[in-house]
């Protein structure tokens, strides 16, 4: 099983659990770390840091499939819905993908704190050129939040991870609580930006998105001392050498800039749908290499072998998870614009106020989760994370399941209520909390230490091929009008519910030990 105690009450390891468990509780109330809901006071910096990041992000990412669908007389870019899709598909799945290389750049150059305020920073200047006006800044825009997320997002939830001490009870419900951070942020974003880009202009939606993050930028700055030693410094080992890195960088920082300005100009164009598929394969290709080179050439002890071999399975299991999620930015969004009844007491609400669901039910259901993960914890009951993560794939069946009778609806009626959207939201949001706080503390808690900053940039690469995927998908559920979403939605549910199964039966041939510093 995947617990770091058997799972046998008789055996020497695992007998006094719940002795152990109290004298932790008792060390930790103790400690000066319980500043914040009993935990430390850097993850209040690092809350409030994501939430305006997810803010912003969420509150921009909302409104542009709408904004390029939307007919030039609307301030829209009039691209057909599959087009936009694609669009939007690799936005999401560059976002993540660059979270390897952002990692990486932790790792061996800055170190996790420093590298999460250049991130901060490039992306409160993207938010501000998505805001002009024109179609180059607009595109250009997205290119510059991508490089600053990719830096900043997996080493944000890196340092959260290095600001508990190994063997801590308290980190899953540490990373429950700063998931709320990413739903409140986003629930901000889309009432926000969304009202304003939908009711008064989609550049002042945008431009609303880069005040947020001003307002995350100062907040790091002035309070990210509370983090202490936490990401402060690279994980380099004694041989290795900086400048090397350095040099690395640097050149492909060149090479990159040059790229971009040369697309600015007009030197090259490509076609959105090719380059989402190969967008795809190219991230698939590295997982799979990277994991390559994990089991085999980064010579790694056997306990960290079985690691990896866990977080593989869970890198697939998200990566399913994530594609089918993905669509209420997309699809579920299009869905909800154009074939659902916005109506409420006669005032039409933007289509963008639909997605808050998801993240006010994560505020509401997060704190109740984390408690039930520690009280199971507690008394030796918790599942085993690959068991979570069938529980979520579970779920987000269900929710594609109540949609497609929505959808059946719309077709019937030309407009579906939005109880469809909002009872699919719901199993969705359920799964989401089974899965992704999970795995955040999973690869914080299982890399090895010296890949830990590279294995969470790998945790978000399934969130980027998941959104390369999704792209593909949600251009598919509009070939032929909503008419396409049943059986699209059909076959992600036998996938969901096949994976599901896989994940269940995996813990019987893959054991996972805590990595702790020094080992």
């Amino acid at each position: 099983f995947f617990h770091p105690h058997p799972a046998n009450p008789h055996s020497s390891t695992s007998r006094g659990l719940g002795d152990v468990y109290k004298r932790q509780m008792h060390d930790i109330s103790k400690s000066s770390d319980t500043f914040f809901l009993g935990h430390p006071k850097g993850l209040v910096t690092l809350f409030l840091t994501e939430m305006w990041e997810r803010m912003s992000f969420y509150g921009m990412r909302g409104l542009l499939v709408l904004f390029m669908t939307r007919e030039v007389t609307e301030g829209g870019m009039n691209l057909n819905a599959p087009e936009a899709m694609a669009i939007y598909g690799i936005y999401g799945a560059s976002v993540y993908f660059l979270c390897v290389p952002g990692g990486w750049i932790a790792d061996k150059i800055f170190g996790a704190q420093r590298t999460v305020l250049y991130g901060a920073i490039i992306i409160t200047i993207g938010h501000y050129v998505l805001a002009i006006p024109y179609d180059k800044t607009f595109f250009l825009g997205l290119v510059l939040v991508s490089i600053g997320t990719g830096l900043l997002k997996p080493n944000i939830s890196t340092i959260v991870g290095q600001l508990y001490k190994p063997g801590d009870v308290r980190i899953d419900s540490g990373y429950t609580i700063f998931y709320m951070s990413i739903n409140i942020g986003s629930m901000l974003g889309f009432l926000v930006c969304g009202y304003l880009g939908e009711k008064v202009g989609w550049h002042w939606g945008f431009g609303a998105a880069g005040v947020g993050m001003t307002f995350g930028v100062l907040q790091y700055l002035f309070s990210k001392n509370s983090l202490g030693e936490a990401g402060k410094n690279p994980n380099l080992a004694p041989t290795e050498d900086k400048s090397k890195y350095m040099n690395i960088f640097k050149y492909s920082a060149i090479a990159i800039f040059l790229l971009i300005i040369s697309g600015f100009v007009g030197l090259w164009t490509v076609d959105p749908q090719l380059l989402n598929q190969l967008t795809v394969y190219l991230i698939l290709i590295v997982a799979i290499s990277y994991f390559i080179y994990l089991f085999f050439f980064a010579g790694l002890g056997n306990d960290e072998i079985e690691n990896i071999k866990m977080l593989l399975l869970l890198f697939f299991g998200a990566v399913l998870f994530w594609a089918g999620f993905d669509q209420g930015g997309s699809s579920l969004n299009l869905f909800a614009k154009d074939y659902t009844d916005l109506f409420i007491f006669g005032w039409e609400m933007p289509a963008t106020f639909l997605q808050v669901a998801n993240p006010l039910m994560v505020v509401i259901f997060a704190p109740f989760f984390a408690a039930f993960w520690i009280y199971l914890g507690k008394k030796n009951l918790d599942p085993d994370t690959p068991q979570k993560f069938a529980l979520g794939c579970f779920l987000m069946a269900i929710g594609f399941l109540v949609i497609i009778f929505g959808v059946e609806a719309a077709m019937q009626n030309e407009k579906a209520g939005i109880q469809f959207l909002l009872i699919t939201y719901l199993f969705h949001t359920l799964g989401e909390l089974c899965l992704s706080p999970v795995g955040l503390s999973a690869t914080a808690k299982y890399s090895p230490i010296k890949y830990r900053g590279q294995m969470m940039g790998i945790w978000f690469l399934s969130s980027s091929l998941a959104a390369g995927l999704a792209g593909l998908l949600a251009s598919k559920s509009f070939e032929a009008g909503i008419a396409s979403m049943p059986d699209l939605f059909m076959q992600i549910i036998i996938a969901l519910f096949v994976v599901g199964v896989l994940l269940l039966i995996s813990n019987r041939f893959v054991k996972a030990t805590e990595i702790k510093e020094g080992n």
